[in-house]
């Protein structure tokens, strides 16, 4: 009888649990079985792993093989568990040592010829071995360097099963032969890194290149003194933002643009942002670490389940997910689902999702900024001066109720974006300051509150609570007069005075003022309601 066990990593959301891999084999009829609560794709894994190692040059055991995946209890799906069930039963085989075996974790997909492919979910699923106490995975080659981000853990990258039996059986390593007549061809072995559906043309991807892309500079938009600087306050405190105006005059274009006034991801940050494009298979080609804030813009005809995660089988995650420590542009908001837009008001409070299905409960990480871009009426033209509104009342009612309170009551910023004229597209009047200048504001202005925010757990201003802000860290004598009287005439809810003092922390630190101050707070009122208070929208009348 020869038995041997190793491990992979058995993935619940961005969350990893370690499975182990026994591998048994019996005196009696050839028969290969797979126990452990398997899904489809890992029950074909049979087939898989018997060629992978006859075609490696290994003597397949014609012998009764059970492999199990204990823990039992937890389900397994997906294919990169071919490289631990390979391993293990060489192990049992004694192709391979079982005691060199055992402290491994191994993640991979194995073609028919023995070629390790790449799966989703690397780097969750190393984070997850690392904090169960391993030290050493192996992982397709060409995921080696996602792998690799993960402190304190040795990888060994294979490109097929012959080497990972030279490596652990302390043999020399074959060379595995390249494809070259590819002619410029992506490497077939990457596909296993990207979902087919999911890219730039669907809106759901990382757009954080956008950093580096000069055709999107802040000083492209004409006019919208307003607009521009709401889009500053909401950078620099991660305030929820929404924009309400004509058709084409630069909502989209202040919400393309917002990700590359964010500062850069921490290293934290940037781990967590990578795990969930891993898992969603949308990690950018050659570059396994995202340090740039993400930039999601799903369509309108978007589910729910789109929108905050879900599916069929397994959970995935939803553009709420994926435009984790970014932005989360929703263009044209009153034409999506009612009971996807609700379903945003737990990420935007909590900074996560939780979907329960049967299988279990999945949580994803969700702490984004979110822009809502909407028209007045279905036209467009409402409140126009100079154009006629062919939209009867009833309708422009109901199209603008499709926004509910309850989800608007949470976006701290509302402006009114106006339409351009025509001598503000001649340049005419003065130019607004270009993406680099606006960014330096925007990161001074991270500096201060992370300064005073150390020592807790929060990084900007739109993450700290109510209360901590009235406790704490209060404002000027006498700032928050005419916001505690808007709440007593029902202008403001709690929640909104809560923001209002959020939005004025930041002014203050955009200002440089050491706490806000009566006009601090009144600019913040002014965005958070949209009636004027008789104080200047440019943040440098202010210093």
């Amino acid at each position: 009888m020869g038995f041997a066990r190793t491990c992979s990593v058995a993935l619940v959301g961005v969350e990893g649990v370690v499975v182990e891999v026994q591998a048994d084999l019996e005196p009696g009829v050839a028969a290969f079985t797979l126990v452990g609560l398997p899904d489809k794709s890992l029950t074909e894994s049979r087939d898989r792993v018997r060629a992978a190692v006859v075609n490696s040059g290994a003597e397949w055991p014609q012998k009764k093989l059970t492999v199990g995946l204990s823990p039992a209890s937890v389900p397994k799906s997906g294919s990169g568990f071919d490289l631990a069930v390979a391993a293990s039963v060489l192990g049992a085989a004694e192709r391979i040592d079982p005691r060199v075996l055992a402290d491994i974790v191994m993640i991979g997909e194995l073609g028919l010829d023995g070629r390790v492919r790449p799966v989703r979910g690397i780097l969750p699923a190393v984070l997850a071995a690392a904090e169960a106490g391993y030290e050493q995975v192996v992982v397709p080659e060409c995921a080696a360097a996602e792998a690799s981000l993960v402190p304190g853990v040795s990888v060994i990258g294979v490109r097929s099963l012959r080497q990972l039996i030279a490596v652990l059986a302390d043999e020399p390593v074959p060379e595995e032969e390249r494809d070259h007549d590819l002619r410029g061809r992506p490497d077939p072995l990457l596909a296993g890194l990207r979902m087919p559906g999911t890219g730039a043309a669907t809106g759901m991807h990382s757009m954080g290149a956008a950093q580096h892309d000069h055709g999107h500079d802040l000083a492209d938009v004409v006019g919208q003194e307003s607009a521009r600087t709401a889009v500053e306050v909401a950078a620099a405190g991660r305030h929820h933002l929404f924009l309400e105006g004509p058709p084409g005059a630069g909502k989209t274009m202040l919400a393309e643009r917002l990700p590359a006034i964010l500062p850069r991801l921490c290293r934290t940050e940037s781990l967590e942002v990578t795990a969930v494009h891993s898992v969603a298979g949308l990690l950018p080609p050659g570059k396994p670490l995202i340090d740039v804030a993400p930039y999601c813009a799903p369509h309108h005809s978007a589910t729910m389940q789109a929108l905050v995660g879900g599916g069929p089988g397994i959970a995935r995650p939803g553009a709420v997910s994926l435009a984790h420590r970014g932005v989360l542009f929703l263009d044209e908001t009153p034409e999506f689902s009612s009971h996807a837009l609700d379903a945003l008001r737990q990420p935007l409070e909590a900074g996560h999702v939780v979907i329960a299905r049967s299988a279990g409960v999945v949580r994803f990480p969700a702490r984004f900024l979110m822009v809502l871009a909407a028209n007045p009426c279905p036209c467009g033209r409402f409140s126009q001066a100079d154009e006629v509104c062919e939209c009867p009342p009833s309708a422009i009612r109901r199209y603008q109720a499709r926004l509910s309170g309850p989800l608007l009551d949470r976006v701290d910023l509302r402006v009114e974006v106006d339409r351009v004229t025509r001598g503000q597209l001649a340049g005419d009047g003065p130019r607004g300051d270009a993406t680099a200048t606006v960014a330096d504001r925007v990161r001074a202005a991270r500096d201060r509150a992370s300064t005073r925010l150390t020592g807790t757990p929060w990084r900007s201003n739109g993450e700290v609570p109510g209360r901590e802000l009235r406790s704490r860290w209060r404002p000027a004598p006498g700032a928050m007069d005419e916001a505690e009287r808007s709440l007593e005439r029902g202008v403001l809810t709690a929640r909104g005075l809560d923001r209002v003092l959020r939005v004025a922390w930041t002014v203050a630190d955009l200002v440089g003022h050491d706490r806000p101050d009566a006009r601090d707070v009144a600019l913040a009122l002014q965005l958070r309601t949209g009636v004027p208070r008789g104080v200047p929208m440019a943040l440098g009348a202010l210093t």
